[in-house]
Formats: structure tokens, sequence, C-alpha cells
């Protein structure tokens, strides 16, 4: 049996707590700049994710400086702040940077479910938006309660979906689903109990036994788990995990005999970093993106003339997390953030700093076409996506990729989430949110 390369992750981890002791990376902000405020968490068990999507982050900033000159000539200055994913110190960074630059944040990607958590009873209160691409309140896409919260992209209710239909369509129909056990394997936090509510909705509508295990923090002992996964034998494994807790999974599902083209992780658990050093072993896990894999696109190219042939990448390496998948999904974070405040300026002011209210409704009112995306240099990488002032996360498109044993792949077409299910979810738990919190929803003209 191949092992884990567990040298290599040491190596990791040790570069990015040498990165850490030597402060945080900063911008200094000036008069006429717009202050883009980077948590991270480039330490601790989830590093092996954290640190392509941070990157990503980065390098998408530097690059909108270096070949656009910011933002209508306004310049991007930031500043990372590392959490170690706990939530406490995100909580720490976002009550430090808040009130950063010349205007305040201009919002915050927490990078992290439990840190989004407590940071939303703060937002609406100091007035700035969080920006969860991919992750958070899966609920907060109702943007007539939650109003300074954007899960652009998708949320872990449209990717577990996504999943569920990917299957069915292995299965020969949703029909077919009948009878099958499906087993969710997840981080005993609230990232991970985030899709339980809709796997629930689609094993009472789809007839399918859905069993649950939680891995307790870090999830580098789960041979218990995969033991009673030995036992039950559920047709699908679906994983919600990150950092060093996925490729453990992987190995025990590998010791157990349980077979990898059988498992589906969440986006947070499918980049080459989880599984390039299990190569084969990790061969035909799957897991769902909101992007295509690889690194295509014209920003990539723009990237290296303006950032990278400069040495002024975030990753020195220029190999180790540039053009991963976290590192791609990093760089669309980062662009949506500059395009937020783009739209903001085309209402209030091209050429000025922009405060985190006006920011806001940037993120309200994002109109991505291709077109755009073409002229971004992201429109081989996403699809285009919109919001409004009722719909916060915008377009949910989604795929499969595949690890082949040396490269993910794409092995579906694109899915939308099925909105008679996912729907209702969001409209619920955003009304008992509304209740709890005694907020007066918006109307939304």
């Amino acid at each position: 049996m191949k092992r884990l390369n567990i040298k290599s992750v040491a190596r990791i981890l040790a570069v990015a707590g040498v990165a850490s002791a030597m402060g945080a990376i900063a911008m200094p902000a000036q008069a006429a700049d717009q202050f883009v405020p980077l948590l991270v968490y480039r330490t601790g068990s989830f590093a092996p994710l954290g640190i392509p999507w941070a990157d990503g982050k980065l390098d998408y900033l530097k690059l909108v400086n270096a070949r656009d000159g910011g933002v209508n000539g306004v310049k991007i200055t930031y500043e990372e702040c590392e959490t170690a994913y706990a939530t406490d110190r995100g909580v720490e960074c976002y009550e430090r940077l808040k009130g950063q630059g010349p205007t305040g944040a201009s919002g915050f990607d927490s990078q992290s479910t439990g840190i989004t958590f407590a940071i939303s009873d703060k937002a609406p209160i100091d007035k700035v938006p969080v920006e969860t691409v991919g992750y958070g309140l899966s609920q907060s896409a109702d943007g007539t309660v939650f109003e300074w919260n954007f899960p652009l992209l998708g949320t872990y209710w449209t990717a577990a979906d996504t999943m569920i239909q990917d299957i069915a369509k292995k299965e020969g129909g949703e029909d077919k689903l009948k009878g099958k056990k499906i087993a969710l394997v997840y981080h005993d936090s609230p990232y991970g109990k985030e899709p339980i509510a809709l796997l629930q909705k689609r094993a009472e509508k789809n007839g399918f036994a859905l069993s649950l295990f939680p891995v307790t923090a870090p999830g580098v002992e789960q041979k218990s788990t995969w033991l009673q996964i030995r036992q039950q034998r559920p047709d699908y494994v679906l994983l919600w995990s990150a950092g060093i807790m996925t490729p453990t999974a992987i190995r025990e599902a590998q010791a157990s005999g349980y077979p990898r083209e059988k498992m589906y992780a969440i986006w947070w658990a499918g980049s080459e970093g989880d599984v390039k050093d299990l190569g084969q072993v990790a061969k035909g896990y799957n897991a769902v993106t909101i992007h295509n894999s690889g690194a295509k696109g014209k920003v990539y190219e723009d990237l290296k003339k303006f950032v990278y042939d400069k040495g002024e990448g975030a990753d020195r390496s220029g190999t180790t997390t540039l053009g991963t998948l976290a590192h791609t999904r990093g760089m669309m974070i980062s662009m949506l953030q500059v395009e937020a405040i783009r739209a903001a300026q085309e209402k209030y002011g091209k050429g000025k700093s922009m405060t985190p209210e006006q920011v806001r409704w940037g993120f309200e009112n994002l109109n991505l076409t291709q077109e755009r995306l073409d002229a971004l240099g992201f429109g081989e990488i996403m699809r285009p996506v919109k919001t409004s002032c009722a719909n916060h996360m915008g377009d949910d498109w989604s795929r499969i990729v595949q690890w082949d044993g040396a490269k993910f792949n794409i092995v579906s077409d694109w899915y939308t989430s099925d909105k008679s299910i996912v729907g209702p979810l969001v409209k619920d738990a955003a009304a008992r949110y509304a209740k709890e919190k005694n907020i007066t929803p918006r109307t939304c003209g």
C-alpha cells in the first residue's frame, strides 16, 4: 500500500509556519486605495488546503495592481491575518482589520464556516460584507434576510445536491436511488454538518438510506469509521473533509477495501494537494467543483507575465500551488471581490475608494456575463453569475472531476441544484434565522 508522504505534508506546514512567524503579508494603504483583508490559514491541520487557497487570493490582487493599475486607478491594498482555522483567531482578525484602509475593509472572505457563523452576527452592525464562495451558511443565499452575506457560486446544499444528481445519473435515474445506501463521512464541525439537512431531504424524496459518520478534528484517526463502513457497505460515500483529514480518509478507504470511484468529496477535499502524494491509491476519487480543472484561461497567462515572471508570485516555488484547483478557486474569490468593487464604482464614482456599504451594493449587483468573464481571463474557468437583492448566491454551476492517479479530469457536464429541494430549505432556514435574530426581512423589488 502506498502511504501519504508525511514528510511532504510536514514540509508544507513548516514553510507555512516560517511565513507566519515572519509576519503578515501586507501592502500599505494610501489615501486613494481600496483595502481588502485576507483571512488565511497557512498553518494548522487545514494548511494543505489553506496555502493554495491563500496564494490564489493574493496572486489575483497582485495581478490587478500590476496589470490594471488597480480598479479604475484605485490600488488594492491588503493584509493577511493568520487564523489557523480557529474561530476565535478569525474573529480577532475580523475585529482588527474591519476598520483598516481609507474607507474600511471591502469585505471578508472568512475562509471558514465556523468564522462565518461568528462574524455573520457582527457584519450587519459593522456594515461589512461577508463573501463566502462555496461555503458558509447555506441559507444566507436569501438576501432578504442576510443582507451582508454572499455565498457566491454555490453552497454546501447545492454541492450535496450535485453529488446526488451525479450518482443518480450513474445509476440510471433518480428512481434507481430507492433502496440505496449513502454514507456521509464529515468533519465534526459546523463545516462538516452543513450538508446534512439537504441530504436528509434528498433521502426522504429519493428513498435512499442515509448514514452519518462524524470524524473528530483534525481527522487523523478514522479507523473505527471505516470499519463501520466496511460492515455496512454503503453504495456511495460522500466526504466532507479538509486538510489532513482528506488523504487519511482515502488511505483508510483503501485499507478497508472501499472503492475510491464510489467516493464523492466536497470541493475543499478535492484539490491536487489532497491526492498527489497518494497517486494511484486515490485513483477514481471524485470531487465536486465550481470551476474547471487545470491552469486554463488567459488569467493564468497574465499571472505569469505580470506577476510570476517578475518574481512577485505568492507561491515562490512556482510549482506547489500554482494552477491547482484550490489556487484557482482562491483567484476566483478575489476576482469576485474586485468585481464587486468595480460594480460599486459604476454607481458611486469611478476612481474613488468605496466604503464597505457601497461594496455590499456591488456584491448584490454582480453581472458577470460570458463576455465579461472572457475579458477577465476566466471564460474557460467558470460559468456566468448574476446576483440580486433576493439572491445572494447567484448561479450555482458545478461539475464532477475525477483523479486518474496523476491529475484531475472533468467527468461530468455542468449541473445546477434542484431548486424544488434547495429553495424551500433556504427559505425555511432563513425564516428561522430571522425569527431567532429578530430580523425583519427586506422587501426586494
